[in-house]
């Protein structure tokens, strides 16, 4: 395949190679499974320029009836009573847009027959399956669906609010409820766009026996219609590109998580062993400057057996910049180390010295000095490898190669990625939190 130039191809072409280079472990690859499913449709998405617009919204707003109306025919099912879609439904939208092979619409059921959580979870489903997300409503926003688009923007994707059934209210009526439902958003959704349209309009007419009837009017979507036209048209490459590399990061990130977790107390393990080493060495030792010499090397052999455990390569170079980066972290903590090395050093010779002129009682207090000196090098160990194994998280985020990596390059690039991502870096931060909590 053809490497495009544009900044979407690039990406593709290493998000593809990054997706070779994935090894999983039989553990992972059962725990993982349906997330890596999730990511390879999306690639494959991306690949093939298939993009995917949902429309999201309570029970009997109109979903169908819109999706109807911007294909021009009934295909997706609508009836007079509420909730006729009881599952999602994925057509192919037949109009041609530039830069993209197959546009999908789907359909999905109602959000406010299920619970708050069962809501988001539905809401994060969704969002997963969508490059495009259309929320639409029939009134003003509600706190079910406000609750529910939160969800969506959490999740990163884009999202429009499309006001349906404009046919009801006089123009007055209808720019009040706009300016209602723009003054209930809050502050992460400010930029959404809200479109007003009729899906289903109907007018009344008087019989000649007198009874009124209503038939259906024309559809009034196309400024709707036109608008998504003009983003896809612009955006359609960027969305697809922005939502296969998003999928990438939450499994990496999975992934992370996952080994963390399985060998948190591995770690643990291996940094109290190096702990009692060390502090073994330091009260065993007489001397202050073979203390720190020593401390160095157990801190060196430390941060290499972590980055065995953890399976992140760290070579020649790498490892220097990485003993380089802790050096800086432990800058303050190094100092007082050595200060107080040097001082109970000093003390604890001082004594041994002065054994043979006091018989030997000067030894007595030593014990307690060399005791002091083996808890700091425990504790100072145990910070070490906790750093050295935050770092190795951090240093594999930095990687060319990685998703987060080429997400950054993307939003750098290009202003409207930045836009996208925005709020989503935001729900990135929280599950970067809950990283760090696996860490030893």
């Amino acid at each position: 395949m053809k490497i495009n130039s544009s900044i979407p191809g690039c990406s593709l072409s290493l998000l593809k190679q990054w997706r070779r280079n994935i090894s999983l472990n039989n553990r992972e690859s059962s725990l993982l499974a349906g997330e890596l499913l999730t990511l390879d449709r999306q690639i494959s998405r991306f690949i093939e320029r298939r993009l995917r617009i949902v429309v999201f919204g309570r029970v009997g707003v109109g979903k169908s009836s819109l999706l109807n109306a911007l294909i021009g025919r009934k295909v997706f099912h609508t009836d007079i009573k509420n909730g006729s879609t009881r599952h999602s439904q994925a057509i192919k939208w037949e109009q041609q847009i530039k830069g993209l092979n197959n546009v999908e619409l789907i359909d999905t059921p109602g959000i406010d027959e299920i619970n708050a959580a069962s809501r988001e979870r539905l809401a994060t489903r969704i969002a997963l399956q969508a490059d495009l997300v259309l929320m639409v409503l029939d009134s003003d926003i509600t706190s079910i669906e406000t609750e529910a688009l939160h969800a969506l923007l959490k999740s990163g994707k884009p999202v429009q609010l499309v006001l349906n059934r404009c046919d009801q209210w006089t123009p007055k009526q209808k720019n009040e409820l706009l300016e209602s439902i723009a003054s209930r958003l809050t502050s992460n959704a400010e930029r959404i766009v809200i479109h007003s349209v009729a899906s289903s309009p109907r007018k009344a007419q008087v019989m000649p026996n007198g009874r009124i009837r209503s038939y259906l009017c024309k559809p009034q979507v196309e400024p709707l219609r036109n608008s998504i036209i003009q983003l896809l048209s612009k955006q359609g490459e960027l969305l697809l590109a922005v939502n296969a590399l998003k999928q990438a990061d939450n499994f990496s990130q999975s992934l992370k998580q996952e080994r963390l977790r399985l060998r948190k107390k591995e770690a643990q393990g291996i940094i109290g062993r190096f702990a009692v080493m060390k502090a073994s060495g330091v009260a065993a030792n007489p001397l202050v400057i073979l203390d720190l010499a020593g401390g160095i090397a157990c801190d060196t052999a430390l941060i290499i057996r972590l980055c065995k455990l953890y399976e992140m390569e760290m070579g020649g170079p790498a490892a220097r910049q990485l003993l380089k980066r802790l050096s800086g972290y432990n800058a303050l903590l190094g100092g007082a180390q050595i200060g107080i090395q040097i001082i109970l050093g000093t003390i604890r010779q001082a004594l041994l010295f002065a054994a043979p002129i006091t018989s030997g009682l000067s030894l007595a207090p030593a014990t307690p000095v060399a005791l002091a000196q083996a808890a700091l090098a425990i504790h100072t160990t145990k910070v070490t490898g906790r750093l050295a194994a935050k770092e190795l998280l951090l240093s594999s985020r930095k990687k060319i190669l990685q998703p987060s990596f080429l997400l950054q390059r993307l939003a750098r690039n290009n202003p409207e990625a930045k836009l996208l991502l925005n709020e989503w870096s935001k729900s990135r931060d929280l599950k970067k939190r809950s990283i760090q909590a696996l860490l030893p």
